[in-house]
């Protein structure tokens, strides 16, 4: 369109000084059209007089229009400013999400992992807030991005080109997770994550989530994690190659949360108050590596945490010790014992099995009141299966 108007500013369109003579002569010829041709003496004069002689030549005359020059040329220089503000768009608010395709950066001397999460509409729960599994997979998907970012990332999911060429891949066995506040609907959250060593054959990582607006700390995790042969399905050493791969990325700290060191008892379904029976894995809830998530895992050890607590309480702690792996066809039950850990606070023992009594995990979490006024009604809680 704008190169139309552009072409016809340098060369107009004329019509042929013969194209109504001929017109009129075709008209004329034949029997049958001549009325089309016959002119009264009266319109004949008239139309003499109405023709004027053209202008003189002059150089003014020749020159194109130039309104529809300039037209077509804002036309376009307006097109282009409009690209050019849509690349360079930047939000006016801090608390946006800056670069919501990034998968994060490098930080403090190579170190430490951070990368940015804006809580989506579906990630909060009933009370507004995001639930504890999104917070569980905001962590495991910065542990994955921080591997890809360093250079780490083979072929396996997390795993080293040395552990891929072995057929490793990590494993977790132990998870402790405080909470000290949720976000909600719009927050953006920072994530950072580094990694030490744990023994001689394991490795600690550890994350810290905090307000990207404030900078107030939301939650603190650590975790311990192992490798296991994907083949074999048994755990295995860190190989000397894999060694040289991954501690030069190790930093020197202590956890980032102190260690819970109180033992998770074995109790059943004889000495616990609530039971979930006949959870099975969906195809969705299984990974790369043809296990079921270990994020999975939290959402089924609440699937039997009486439904007083969750309305009223919110999770606060969490303590998780990962026994062995669950696959597709396995059936599960969900465990629950409740107890008073004073203070208006709940604690609850929790064991995930299989129907024929292999533990999967074993695990404690604690919940604090939502509010004062809430919990004085709650009451006694119900003995039933769940």
């Amino acid at each position: 369109m704008v190169a139309t108007a552009a072409t016809s500013a340098f060369f107009p369109i004329t019509s042929s000084p013969d194209s109504s003579g001929s017109k009129s002569k075709k008209l004329g010829n034949g029997s049958t059209n001549f009325g089309a041709v016959v002119m009264t003496p009266v319109e004949g004069f008239k139309d003499e007089d109405a023709v004027s002689p053209p202008p003189p030549r002059t150089f003014i005359n020749q020159l194109p229009d130039w309104s529809m020059l300039l037209a077509a040329v804002t036309t376009i220089f307006l097109a282009a400013e409009k690209q050019w503000m849509m690349l360079e768009w930047k939000p006016k608010r801090p608390d946006m999400l800056i670069d919501p395709f990034a998968i994060g950066r490098i930080v403090q001397d190579g170190l430490v992992f951070r990368q940015n999460f804006s809580i989506r509409s579906y990630e909060i729960g009933a009370d507004r807030t995001a639930s504890i599994e999104t917070l569980m997979n905001h962590l495991q998907e910065t542990a994955i991005n921080h591997c890809k970012t360093a250079g780490l990332l083979g072929d396996g999911f997390g795993a080293t080109p040395g552990m891929c060429k072995k057929n490793l891949i990590w494993v977790v066995t132990r998870l402790q997770v405080v909470v000290d506040r949720y976000p909600t609907w719009g927050d953006v959250v920072q994530v950072d994550t580094w990694v030490s060593a744990s023994g001689k054959n394991g490795m600690r990582r550890d994350w810290l989530v905090s307000n990207f607006k404030t900078g107030e700390i939301l939650t603190r995790a650590t975790s311990v994690w192992v490798m296991m042969n994907k083949l074999t399905r048994r755990l295995s050493k860190i190989p000397e190659e894999v060694r040289g791969e991954i501690e030069p990325h190790f930093m020197n700290c202590d956890p980032i949360v102190a260690e819970d060191s109180r033992k998770l008892v074995k109790f059943d379904d004889g000495t616990a108050e609530y039971v979930r029976k006949g959870l099975t894995p969906r195809w969705s809830d299984l990974d790369v590596n043809q296990h079921v998530n270990n994020v999975k895992y939290v959402g089924w050890i609440l699937e039997s945490t009486p439904l007083p607590i969750v309305e009223n309480h919110e999770l606060c702690s969490m303590t998780l010790e990962y026994r062995r792996e669950c696959g597709r066809d396995s059936v599960l039950q969900s465990i629950t014992a409740v107890s008073d850990a004073g203070e208006g606070e709940i604690e609850c023992l929790h064991l995930l099995r299989l129907e024929e009594g292999s533990e999967i995990v074993r695990g404690r979490t604690q919940w604090r009141p939502k509010n004062a006024e809430t919990f004085s009604k709650m009451g006694r809680i119900p003995a039933q299966s769940a």
